[in-house]
Order: structure tokens, then C-alpha cells, then sequence
């Protein structure tokens, strides 16, 4: 069995050359081989130039293709790997497209394994065990109300003026703050046109307790049953967003006053103009932060309460955002070829031993990786 490892991109080689390091029979496929061979060159010569049909032939069953390609391409190739009986990982949220491939893909046998990276994927693993201990807690009570929180945000080491970084060219970054969000409340469906709505406070209880900038992304509310919530919760708050450094809305307050009517051409000279100003130095440190909380309360009063708290930065192996996306990735494969995965389109696993299993590997990868009891 072959892993077929599409796209050798800024946050995908850590997890790459993990699985070539562990004697994982790969073959590297990439738009620019030449990229490819400097990325992990000195561990396979079985890189290729990326092209779907060449793919298609080279993919046998049982094979498991990885797309570290940008988003537009993930459906493409899991039809691939369901038409070759092989399997396919990706760290990017479920699409629609990609789900109506669920009947497909069980029919097949086939994995098709999606949020597997930092965020999507390890918050998704945070939540899983905190919602797995309060369940067996004494504190446990179908009649407690419940609020919960997920913020991660990748911000520079060193802060800047700007208050962000970037790596390559942002307009995904810009497009993103176009996108209306989905959460609750105060009991109640929140819905936001723009991020810069709805920005609040957030205390991160690290080890040097610290303050952030959050706000919600996305559609939160079908994470409550990937989560495993029992419908009968009362849940008074459940956000899942993006976490920013202090000081961020004012610095950002001229973009936010141009980026909801852009052309896609104003948005990619901002974008450029933004690298050019803001870009990380070569072996300039990155930083990663991530918090899920989880709050039960009775008559007002906390009864359980822990959150599970990560905080990274870029050393000597690189960036922490590339091994915090791709490490999970090479997880997700070996357990598909494990056979740990049931056939399906699914998020980063729910079961226990593959949880705890990760997160003990995210622990060689952050510098900080605890759960703290806020009760204890």
C-alpha cells in the first residue's frame, strides 16, 4: 500500500517527512517537482509532477491519497480514491460536495478522512476528551447549562505593529473576514455578517495568564453533535473562532473599512501590499495558540470547568504551524492503514485510544500542551 502525498506546500512537510522517516512507502506528487526535492529529497526519490490522471493511474487499492492542495481540489481526488477502492486524508473542513460522497465511500470501504490538521483537527480532538470527561464526571447532569469555547489563532512570536504575520500572499486571509458566522449566545443563535462585529475578549489561561482578540468563524452549531453533545443540553454559549493579539482590530481598522466591497483585484494588491509590509522574516519564529473550554454550571454556579490549552512557536524544526497541520495529517494516514477508521467521509476521530494517542503526539510538537481545571 502506497500514500500518495499531494502538494509539499509551506504547512505540509513536517508531516511528510514523518511518514518517510518511519519507512511509510510514498510517493510525493507535486506541481514543482523541483519545490518537492527540496523539501524531502534527501529522503525519496519517488517525487512526481502532480497531474490527476497520472495520479489516477498510479493508485492502486487499498493506497491512500493525502491532498495538501488547495480546497477546490479535495473532491476530485476522493472521488479518485473511491473509484481506485484507496482511501483519501485531507486537514480541510467538510464540504457539502465532499460529503455527498459518503454513501460512495462506505459502499467502496473507503475512508475519506477530512479536519485532521491544527484547526480543523486538533481542536477537534481537545473537544472530543473534554466532552468525554465531564460525561463521566460526578458532575455530570443532563439539567446543567453548558458553554463552550474554541479559539485558535496563528500569530507572530515577536508582535509587530500589525499585530499578524504572514507567510505567503493573504487573500484567502481577506476573503475570510467576508465570511458571516454561526454560534449561540446567551442561549440564543448569533449571527454575524463580519468578523469585526463581533469581536471580544478572550482570557487565555496559559501558564503567564494572557489576553487575546477572538472572534466566531464559520457555522459553529453542527459541531454540538460532532462533539457528541446530548440534544437535551441546555447550551448557553458555543463559539468556535479565531483568536488574534491584542490591539488587532485597531490595526487592522482600514482594512476592515475596505475588504467587504473589494474587487478580487483591490483584494490581491492588498494582499501583496500586506506581505510586502508584513511578512516573516527567513527563521523568524511563528506562534500558535489554541484554547477549548468547556463550562458546566448549576443554578449559576460552575460545577465543571477545564480547558484545554496549547501554545507553540517556531524553533529549530521550523514553523509551528507547519508541523501542527501536517503531524496530524501523517497520524490520520497511519490509522487509516491501520485500519482504525471506519469507510465514511469523517472529521478527526472521536474514539478514545486514537484521541489520546494524538494528543500525546501533539505534545512533542507544542511547547505547552495541558488541561487546566479551573475547580481544582
Amino acid at each position: 500500500m502506497t500514500v500518495h502525498w499531494c502538494g509539499t506546500g509551506l504547512s505540509t512537510v513536517p508531516g511528510l517527512r514523518r511518514l518517510l522517516k518511519n519507512k511509510t512507502p510514498v510517493t510525493v506528487w507535486n506541481r514543482t517537482v523541483e519545490k518537492a526535492r527540496q523539501a524531502v529529497g534527501d529522503l525519496t526519490d519517488d517525487i512526481r509532477a502532480f497531474d490527476a490522471d497520472a495520479l489516477a493511474q498510479a493508485t492502486a487499492k487499498g493506497d491512500v491519497i493525502v491532498s495538501m492542495l488547495p480546497g477546490d481540489w479535495h473532491v476530485q481526488l476522493a472521488q479518485i480514491a473511491i473509484d481506485k477502492g484507496a482511501h483519501f486524508v485531507s486537514s480541510s473542513y467538510i464540504a457539502p460536495e465532499m460529503r455527498a460522497l459518503d454513501s460512495a465511500a462506505r459502499q467502496a470501504g473507503v475512508a475519506l478522512v477530512n479536519e485532521v490538521g491544527l484547526d480543523p483537527g486538533i481542536d477537534h480532538l481537545m473537544a472530543h476528551h473534554l466532552v468525554a470527561d465531564y460525561r463521566k464526571s460526578a458532575a455530570y447532569d443532563v439539567d446543567n447549562t453548558i458553554s463552550f469555547k474554541s479559539y485558535c489563532g496563528g500569530i507572530p512570536k515577536v508582535a509587530n505593529a500589525f499585530r499578524y504575520k504572514f507567510s505567503w500572499a493573504p487573500v484567502g486571509v481577506l476573503k475570510a473576514l467576508r465570511s458571516p458566522s454561526k454560534s449561540i449566545r446567551h442561549f440564543t443563535e448569533l449571527d454575524i455578517k463580519h468578523p469585526w462585529d463581533a469581536i471580544s475578549r478572550y482570557d487565555a489561561p496559559l501558564p503567564t495568564p494572557e489576553t487575546f482578540e477572538v472572534y466566531p468563524n464559520r457555522d459553529s452549531l453542527p459541531f454540538m453533535a460532532d462533539y457528541g453533545f446530548d440534544p437535551r443540553w441546555k447550551v448557553k454559549e458555543f463559539v468556535r473562532g479565531t483568536l488574534r493579539l491584542n490591539g488587532w482590530t485597531e490595526a487592522w481598522a482600514d482594512i476592515f473599512a475596505e475588504v467587504g466591497t473589494a474587487s478580487d483585484a483591490r483584494l490581491t494588491e492588498m494582499a501583496n501590499d500586506l506581505l510586502e509590509q508584513n511578512a516573516y522574516d527567513t527563521d523568524e519564529p511563528d506562534r500558535v495558540v489554541l484554547c477549548v473550554d468547556l463550562l458546566a454550571e448549576k443554578d449559576g454556579r460552575a460545577v465543571w470547568h477545564k480547558t484545554y490549552v496549547m501554545d507553540a512557536w517556531g524553533d529549530a524544526r521550523g514553523s509551528a504551524m507547519a508541523r501542527l497541520v501536517s503531524v496530524p495529517v501523517s497520524l490520520a494516514v497511519e490509522a487509516v492503514l491501520n485500519r482504525e477508521i471506519a469507510p465514511g467521509v469523517t472529521p478527526a476521530p472521536s474514539d478514545p485510544r486514537l484521541v489520546n494517542r494524538w494528543l500525546d503526539e501533539v505534545q512533542t510538537l507544542a511547547q505547552r500542551l495541558m488541561v487546566v481545571d479551573h475547580l481544582a
